[in-house]
């Protein structure tokens, strides 16, 4: 092997300065890989360093402490009583009433946009689109505040929350829709309409199946996205001590409630901890839908 590299070398007199920059190159790129995904590796070490003590039944099974019961835990050296079960139950509910708002008025105007890409109305709705997409989701939180919290239930509520929620879903699974249908061949849609089946049914039976997994994979990186939003809930979902299951009452999520153990220096265990569980959940979803990706291709 090592004579025939030396013949090699002699035949190619540039062959091993193009070596060296070969190997030159791949530790570059893996060296740029390391510095890069570092920051995420340290993160995940902290949350889980710091965050492990307070991962226990309790943790998913019993509503947030109040700021004495946590004061006397860390001064006897003990675990926080308590969890995040108001949190989590807030977080399902108001992501479960933005599902269903966004998703069914994601998937009809994505479908639109396929259908009629060259109207000049489907482009402005395109450009609107990829507007929503880019705003702040402060704005879309106050917006939400105007919409629902001063005029419908005239207070803070999941509605709202959920409301500021759906806005924000609504970009992605618009486009993930559109993307989705177009690389589907049109030679099936035209079989379809030859076979005189109603436009109707081909859309739900025949273009809607054929992409099933990129729509899904759009709808759970739009849910991934909202899931740990805290800046437009704090204008309109406000947060709760108890558990609530209640549209028109205010309702806590687990981001809000990291925000609030974040103003508590007794509550600094739970942050962590708190954190740690929301992460997890959103590298689920996206592990979930690279696995919807993964089938596709």
């Amino acid at each position: 092997m090592a004579l025939r590299i030396r013949n090699q070398r002699q035949d190619f007199p540039g062959l091993s300065r193009r070596l060296a920059k070969d190997r030159l190159f791949k530790g570059g790129v893996f060296f740029l890989s390391m510095v890069t995904i570092s920051p995420i590796v340290l993160i995940i070490y902290k949350l889980v360093s710091n965050g492990y003590r307070q991962i226990n039944f309790d943790f998913f099974s019993k509503k947030a402490p109040d700021t004495y019961e946590a004061m006397v835990a860390v001064g006897a050296g003990e675990i926080i009583p308590g969890g995040i079960l108001n949190g989590i139950t807030g977080t399902l509910f108001m992501v479960l009433i933005a599902s269903v708002m966004a998703i069914p008025l994601g998937l009809l105007i994505g479908i639109f946009l396929y259908d009629q890409k060259t109207k000049r109305y489907a482009g402005l709705v395109r450009d609107l689109v990829d507007i929503l997409q880019g705003v702040p989701s402060i704005v879309l939180g106050l917006i939400a505040y105007f919409w629902v919290v001063k005029t419908i239930t005239h207070g803070f509520s999941a509605l709202a929350g959920s409301t500021a929620l759906a806005i924000m879903m609504l970009p992605l699974i618009i486009r993930s829709t559109e993307e989705t249908l177009k690389m589907i061949p049109e030679t099936i849609r035209e079989a379809g309409y030859a076979l005189g089946v109603p436009y109707h049914k081909i859309i739900l039976r025949v273009l809607i199946p054929s992409g099933f997994s990129g729509l899904a994979t759009g709808i759970l990186l739009a849910i991934s996205r909202v899931i740990g939003e805290t800046a437009p809930l704090m204008l309109t979902a406000l947060g709760s001590m108890e558990v609530n299951l209640n549209i028109a009452k205010p309702t806590s999520a687990v981001p809000l409630l990291i925000w609030e153990f974040y103003n508590d220096p007794n509550m600094v265990d739970l942050i962590w901890s708190s954190s740690l569980f929301l992460m997890m959940i959103v590298l689920l979803l996206n592990l979930l839908s690279k696995q919807l990706i993964a089938k596709r291709t």
